[in-house]
């Protein structure tokens, strides 16, 4: 798939998956959903929700995972938060320009785009937090988010192939 095809699913994922609502009752239910999801595939992964203000609403760590991987969780939430747009996007859109978070000024120790940060929205648009995943292969960390929303919210969307080279 073309990059720029890349990019419109990652856009049209982004409409589809929106909250209705979105407050510490519904981080908890998504947040179970999103471990029951790791601990039944038994994926050595690192979950968060977080609120648009960076606080955490819900964390889980599987065995197999590390510090480090806070630390990535941290570094995709800060990219989400200042581009308000996926992590992947933000990774898609950087190398159809050839660029990195360098030339927007960003410290890459603070800010990384890679797959696993994705935007909670309210249906008018609103960013109010940001869904996190840490431990796969980036296209990966991004597909299980996609697929945690998808069921979360009962939509259907479309799925990038996590085979891509991108």
């Amino acid at each position: 798939m073309e990059l720029q095809q890349v990019r419109g699913l990652l856009m049209e994922q982004e409409k589809s998956l929106r909250f209705s609502r979105f407050d510490a009752n519904t981080a908890w239910a998504l947040g179970k959903l999103m471990a029951e999801k790791v601990l039944g595939r038994g994926l050595a992964l690192s979950v968060a929700l977080r609120s648009a203000t960076g606080h955490t609403l819900f964390q889980f760590s599987a065995d197999g995972t590390a510090r480090n991987n806070q630390n990535w969780m941290n570094r995709k939430l800060n990219a989400v938060l200042l581009m308000e747009k996926s992590s992947l996007a933000c990774y898609v859109d950087a190398k159809l320009k050839g660029e990195g978070v360098e030339r927007h000024g960003l410290d890459p120790r603070e800010y990384v785009f890679c797959g696993g940060g994705f935007p909670i929205r309210l249906t008018g648009g609103e960013l109010v937090g940001v869904a996190l995943a840490s431990g796969l292969p980036h296209l990966e960390d991004h597909a299980f988010l996609v697929d945690c929303l998808s069921e979360f919210l009962g939509v259907r969307t479309m799925r990038l192939d996590t085979d891509e080279d991108i």
